[in-house]
């Protein structure tokens, strides 16, 4: 195998790839990565077992053939070789990779390619298309609710499903949170399975869309995933589990409700919570008229208070949250203001944009 390509050309399809790749593997077929050079493309292919990608890009091909090396290895030389470099990777007898760039050249080790696990190339019985500027904000919208808990595996994803209603819903929660948005569903989707994808494929996708701006190719099956995007094909394993019935904690009779501004409301909930407890970070709200009170204080008898406007036309009210929580979701408000819905003090509150109607954000409060 001999090939020639530009550094530029190289390095984000390594990143992508690499970034499958766990650092530590049992099994050392694992730490590497596929390289196929074959009519003037290469081939880059990683997987973990429960997730694989596979990009191509265009190539000098000299030589056609096919290698594994390891990823995160080679992603760190081509990183450091200077920019505009012309890079070339060829295999020779001894069974090594050469990496050649200007005056600097690699040698690295390599594994059989019939070690490496097979590809899963399954048709998928539901496929649509979806834009992924849609797609990447209903990740962003929710994944700051997964949960970490693996006891709790089945809440460590993000649920898609469709609802009556036709939507493509996105939800995720961890039982202290919850978040949900939701769009119109895609055509070809009225007969999707509810899926949970999992942290790191959801977390793989949203970079991948970052740099992207056409339409996401999914395909659905009960026990896969697999997502195109131009010359990437991701397939994730799903999240083998049965989400909760979250809609019974969605609040849906909270009529106690105040409209802040998310600025004020974010500088003023960063600053209090300076001096609260480091692990619970637990702020008191205190909605009155016109106004609300944001306060902590510490074991150590620290202390710190800080008034906002807000409209309040009920009695007054305090509740206590986690501060770290209230933060994650004025950085997704979409709009000047942020409104919340109150039942009781011991009920789960509703956050939301009054500009954004399909997205919701459910807090258990805590005690002060």
């Amino acid at each position: 195998m001999k090939l020639s390509i530009d550094r530029a050309a190289l390095i984000k399809p390594l990143g992508h790839i690499q970034s499958v790749v766990e650092r530590r593997n049992t099994i050392p077929i694992l730490s590497n990565m596929v390289i196929k050079a074959e009519s003037g493309q290469l081939k880059l292919t990683a997987t973990d077992m429960e997730m694989d990608m596979v990009e191509t890009t265009h190539a000098a091909v000299a030589e056609e053939g096919v290698i594994t090396t390891p990823a995160h290895m080679f992603y760190d030389i081509v990183r450091k070789l200077p920019e505009g470099s012309e890079i070339t990777i060829s295999a020779d007898t001894t069974g090594q990779a050469q990496i050649s760039a200007g005056r600097s050249t690699f040698r690295l080790p390599t594994l059989s390619v019939d070690d490496f696990p097979a590809i899963s190339s399954a048709e998928m019985p539901v496929a649509f298309h979806l834009p992924a500027a849609d797609f990447k904000s209903m990740i962003e919208l929710t994944r700051m609710a997964t949960s970490t808990e693996e006891s709790r595996y089945y809440l460590n994803g993000i649920y898609f499903h469709q609802t009556p209603e036709r939507q493509l819903r996105a939800v995720a929660t961890d039982g202290h949170r919850l978040a949900l948005t939701q769009m119109d569903l895609p055509q070809g989707a009225e007969t999707m399975p509810s899926v949970i994808i999992p942290r790191k494929a959801y977390t793989e996708l949203f970079r991948l869309m970052e740099d992207f701006d056409g339409d996401v190719e999914v395909g659905l099956s009960d026990t896969r995933a697999r997502f195109a995007l131009g010359q990437v094909v991701m397939t994730t394993k799903l999240i083998d589990g049965t989400f909760p019935d979250y809609d019974r904690v969605v609040p849906k009779d909270n009529q106690r409700k105040s409209i802040v501004k998310v600025s004020d409301f974010s500088a003023a909930v960063d600053r209090v919570s300076t001096i609260s407890a480091e692990k619970t970070r637990t702020v008191q709200l205190t909605f009155s008229s016109g106004s609300l009170t944001i306060s902590a204080s510490s074991t150590d008898q620290a202390s710190a208070t800080e008034v906002i406007e807000a409209s309040w036309a009920d009695d007054d009210l305090k509740i206590g949250f986690n501060a770290r929580y209230l933060l994650d979701i004025t950085n997704l408000i979409e709009g000047d203001d942020m409104e919340f819905a109150f039942a009781e003090p011991s009920n789960p509150t509703l956050i939301r944009s009054p500009k954004d109607d399909a997205s919701l954000f459910v807090v258990m409060p805590m005690r002060v």
